[in-house]
């Protein structure tokens, strides 16, 4: 097991709300139909289950998360019927063999021990004929304009945490090799990204790093690691920088991968 990174503080919280299925998951909706069964693994607050959910309907979608209390939120913002939420670990999912149309995972697999055994068990749960799917970002391949030291030193603290923790932070570049390494007999490999470049979307990503640095469970880790709280909030007041600078663009790459069992 590995130590999820971002942890669930309000600031990390936050962007997972802002994720859905358009802006995170567009490489599988034209897979998706009604009727199908999926596993919606490490499903944070919930925002992609819902809209799968409302794709899939009226078929069902079971949403599972390491963590009890971003379950409940997710419970009381779903408002489904066609959804239900549990507790599990992607190393050893608590479901028979092939009971899933679709199992999908975004931004997990980096933050997991043994990415591989997490890609073999979802395939095991996966029926013959369906898809396994996933998406996580690639620290490494992040870039933005203009160039601002302090996100640089951002970037490497970042990197540095997350593989202490046991996690990949360039896993998306990994994807399509994991997939292959876990057995399937079929992948896809595809690319796709986030980009902030408009006044709004700055002040939103900027402001959310800002806070996450100083206060989300990375700040924690990276005092641990021996980063000064000094160091800490240059790197927030420098994201601040970044966000207020009108050319401001900020780009963020994903590896994405549909595989067939």
């Amino acid at each position: 097991m590995a130590t999820y990174t971002h942890g669930h503080h309000e600031s990390v919280l936050r962007s997972h709300r802002w994720r859905t299925a358009e802006n995170s998951a567009a490489y599988l909706l034209g897979h998706l139909a009604p009727g199908l069964a999926v596993l919606d693994v490490g499903c944070g607050p919930g925002t992609i289950t819902a809209d799968l959910a409302q794709l899939v309907a009226p078929g069902r979608v079971t949403a599972v998360d390491v963590s009890e209390a971003v379950l409940d939120e997710a419970r009381r913002a779903a408002g489904l019927a066609n959804v239900e939420f549990a507790l599990a670990d992607v190393h050893a999912l608590d479901f028979p063999d092939d009971s899933f149309d679709v199992v999908h995972a975004h931004q997990v697999l980096q933050h997991v021990g043994d990415p591989v055994a997490a890609l073999r068990e979802m395939r095991r749960v996966c029926r013959p004929g369906g898809i396994v799917a996933a998406r996580d970002s690639d620290y490494a391949a992040m870039t933005w304009y203009p160039e601002v030291p302090e996100l640089d030193a951002w970037l490497a603290l970042y990197r540095e945490v997350a593989q202490h923790n046991g996690g990949e932070p360039d896993a998306g570049r990994r994807l399509h090799a994991w997939a292959r390494r876990a057995g399937f007999r079929e992948v896809t490999g595809s690319a796709s990204v986030w980009c902030f470049a408009t006044g709004e979307d700055r002040t939103w990503w900027s402001g959310m790093w800002a806070e996450r640095i100083t206060h989300s469970a990375i700040a924690g880790q990276a005092l641990a690691a021996g980063y000064p709280q000094e160091e800490l909030d240059r790197i927030s007041e420098g994201w601040r920088k970044w966000g207020a600078v009108e050319d401001g663009w900020f780009s963020v790459l994903h590896g994405e991968v549909l595989c067939r069992p």
